[in-house]
């Protein structure tokens, strides 16, 4: 077989791809070019093969034609790319046409002996203009997605300039007109962002753009109230801090987002580098398990520089108040024994060296396991007391008894008595910043890193605005605006804790093996979340409902049901676990939902985030949306396929959408007294069953069929398939057929439209 011209999928366009649209757009090309090529070592042909070449080689150039008129539209419409797009739709158009003419059957060839023609005698030809087709359709997909960028950029700057209009108003009406502006342009700015998240390959970036949209999701609702307090209530100095606060934090979240689409390096970022244990002991084993291959690697005095490094980090837990003597104690102890491990590799090392050894002895092999082992014993203890914390700390705070007393006591005018829940609360604070700074050091992964240093930063934030918003309401007893403020940064700090519990499950997981680096679902949906910019009380009104806790006896009836749950949540990540895209929107939704359905799970146990059955009942709701988001991905995977295979994921679809309209209409019917809650209790738990069977079902299947449908894209085929592929998508013709360009509306213009003309690339593939 001949290689591939793009070695192996790394073609030298001299263009880096970060996003998951243009690698997927490239993949087929790649592989198809490579067919291609490969016919060029079969030199014989039959003449109905060489007739079918033919085509394929016809319709190349059409299509390469059709392609290049959108990325020549593009440039006509965005001077700065004007130069560029042109020269690589210049080169696509000469490479399709090199590949029409070598193609090209109808010179004759002279037959040889057998009666066969011999076709493709200049192959290095054909693998030139393979390379400057793959190089200049990436450049032009590269060159395309600067429009998306670009897109983003201008939004951002929409936003930022009604923000600055936003913070200078002065009268009521005055804002509302600008802020339902300022709400438009939130929404398309979060369209755009979340698109790009999805389609980025880099998972820091999607952590730390997951991070930053959810500053401004929360922000939007606290910029609101926090602005309608300050103009109530103007020369109100704690208000103007609160209100202060919402914008500056706004304006580094839009910050952080262009960082991100423009490639800069973020203080986050540099912080995680900086800071994790996990990456030091990390870097550390693969170091002293590379000695096992070359003595020569490293100097053995750079292992224990870096063990120091390591030791160092440490101090975070050793010099806490809140880490217990006996862990201190035992980290301590870990730390001298891993160096005294390494103390005795570097001897062995030395030795081993000094006899010319070119490979491991056995002392230093011995050497080598002992100190991964310590190492490794260091880990699980680090491990151990940081998720500890946090589990207890979650625990003591769930009942948020300080977000209570700051409330009660700010609608009563008690400023001596909001002065100290807010100590109270400013301890709290500096216990969840510690917290999440031990868990960014043990969680595992990068983006998981990044998570834990954006909810360190969120409560470090919001706690002293919670503090500034409670003495605006003790100021102003009476104000149902600064009351209404409050209550929207206390709702902050509790679904951050929420998040915090979310996140260290995901920590947990990781560290034993469950979930790997897959995508941490910490921005889940909540009730209201939608309704955000139009429906500042919606959120309230979800809570008329009388929150109570299961007593025992009932958590026993409930106990099988929710141990079914806990079954399917594994069965759904050990299906997950069989796909090879890990961010298809199917997989996505589908952790999502078990996720939600393992912390039901929990809540049957009286465990877990969910502690009454309000906050059962509100779970269920976002379980139903995320079911609702998964029909619609099933929908659009469903048009990849033939009619009967459609019609079986169409009916398990069918039966989920139904599920998720019943677990909608089950959790918004109102309950009254203890039975009729519980039997909601029961009912809601006996319906996400359903849903999350029906779910366990279709990911194998919809696996199954997603491969069938690549193998039938990538697989070879007869000539006669390939005339039947042509019938149901036509690259041969004029311009008319299906390949009208708009070019008078460049919003039009990017990846995607590029997309849908790169599927009329259609290669020969044949046996």
């Amino acid at each position: 077989m001949a290689s591939s011209p793009c070695g192996s999928g790394n073609f030298d366009s001299g263009l880096e791809i970060k996003t998951r649209s243009v690698e997927q757009t490239l993949i087929p090309l790649v592989s198809q070019i490579t067919t291609l090529i490969n016919h060029k070592d079969k030199l014989k042909k039959s003449e109905r093969t060489l007739q079918a070449i033919h085509r394929v080689g016809q319709a190349v150039n059409v299509a390469v034609g059709r392609f290049v008129a959108v990325g020549e539209a593009i440039a006509a419409e965005n001077e700065e790319l004007k130069d560029e797009m042109g020269q690589a739709c210049f080169e696509a158009r000469r490479a399709g046409d090199a590949i029409a003419q070598l193609t090209d059957v109808a010179a004759p060839q002279g037959p040889s002996l057998d009666g066969r023609t011999a076709v493709f005698s200049e192959r290095a030809g054909m693998v030139k203009a393979a390379r400057m087709l793959l190089s200049s359709v990436t450049k032009v997909l590269v060159l395309a997605d600067r429009i998306v960028i670009k897109q983003i950029i201008t939004s951002r700057n929409k936003v930022l300039v009604t923000l600055e209009q936003l913070e200078r108003v002065t009268t009521f009406q005055e804002f509302v007109q600008i802020f339902s502006q300022f709400g438009n342009e939130m929404v398309e700015f979060a369209h755009l962002t979340g698109d790009r998240q999805n389609d980025l390959k880099d998972e820091k970036k999607k952590a730390r753009m997951a991070a930053a949209r959810a500053v401004l999701e929360k922000c939007t609702m606290m910029l609101l109230t926090a602005s309608k307090t300050c103009l109530r209530h103007p020369d109100c100095d704690s208000a103007r801090i609160n209100k202060d606060a919402v914008f500056q934090r706004m304006r580094c979240a839009l910050e952080q987002v262009i960082d991100i689409v423009t490639d800069a390096r973020s203080s986050t970022e540099a912080k995680v580098l900086s800071v994790s244990i996990n990456n030091g002991i990390k870097n550390f084993k693969s170091n002293v398990e590379g000695l096992r291959e070359a003595l020569s690697s490293l100097p053995p005095q750079s292992l224990l520089g870096q063990l120091e490094q390591v030791v160092e980090r440490t101090e975070d837990f050793t010099d806490s108040a809140y880490t217990s003597h006996e862990h201190r104690q035992g980290i301590l102890q870990l730390c001298q024994l891993t160096r005294d491990d390494t103390l005795q590799l570097m001897d062995a090392v030395v030795q081993a060296q000094s006899h010319h050894a070119q490979e491991a002895t056995e002392e230093v092999e011995l050497a080598i396991l002992k100190t991964c082992q310590s190492v490794s014993e260091l880990r699980r203890e680090l491990h151990k007391v940081a998720v500890g914390r946090a589990t207890q700390l979650l625990k003591a705070h769930s009942d948020h008894l300080p977000l209570r007393a700051l409330k009660a006591e700010g609608a009563e005018g008690n400023l001596e008595a909001v002065a100290q829940y807010a100590r109270t609360l400013t301890e709290q604070k500096e216990q969840l910043v510690e917290t999440c700074r031990l868990l960014c050091h043990v969680s595992g992964t990068e983006p998981l890193e990044i998570t834990c240093i954006h909810a360190e930063e969120t409560f470090l934030v919001i706690g002293p605005q919670i503090i500034s918003a409670a003495q605006t309401l003790a100021l102003h007893p009476s104000s149902k605006i600064a009351k209404e403020n409050l209550e929207v940064f206390c709702e902050a700090w509790e679904s951050q804790l929420g998040d915090m519990a979310l996140l260290l499950h995901e920590v947990n997981d990781v560290f034993e093996g469950r979930r790997g680096d897959k995508r941490a679902y910490l921005s889940l949906p909540r009730p209201g979340g939608s309704t955000t910019l139009c429906d500042p009380k919606h959120s309230a009104s979800l809570k008329t409902a009388k929150a109570v806790k299961l007593d025992a006896e009932e958590q026993t009836t409930i106990a099988k049901l929710g141990l079914e749950l806990r079954l399917l949540s594994s069965d759904v990540d050990s299906e997950v676990e069989k796909w090879e895209e890990q961010d298809h929107d199917v997989v996505r939704h589908s952790q999502s939902m078990a996720s939600m359905a393992y912390s039901m799970y929990l809540f049957t146990r009286g465990e877990g985030l969910l502690k009454t059955t309000l906050d059962l009942f509100h779970q269920a709701e976002v379980l139903s949306e995320e079911g609702l988001q998964l029909c619609s991905s099933l929908h659009t995977f469903s048009t990849q396929l033939m009619d009967e295979e459609k019609a079986g994921v169409m009916s398990e679809m069918e039966k989920l959408l139904a599920l998720c309209q019943q677990l909608q209409l089950g959790t918004k019917t109102p309950a009254q007294g203890k039975s009729a809650t519980f039997q909601k209790v029961d009912s809601s738990i006996q319906t996400t069953r359903a849903m999350m069977t029906v779910v366990v079902f279709l990911l194998p299947h919809c696996n199954r069929l997603l491969r069938k449908y690549k193998s039938e894209r990538s697989s070879l085929g007869s000539p006669q398939g390939w005339r039947e592929k042509q019938t149901s998508s036509p690259v041969r013709g004029n311009a008319s057929s299906g390949a009208t360009l708009n070019v008078k509306n460049s919003n039009g213009f990017g990846v995607k439209s590029l997309e849908q003309h790169m599927a009329n690339l259609t290669f020969l593939e044949s046996k």
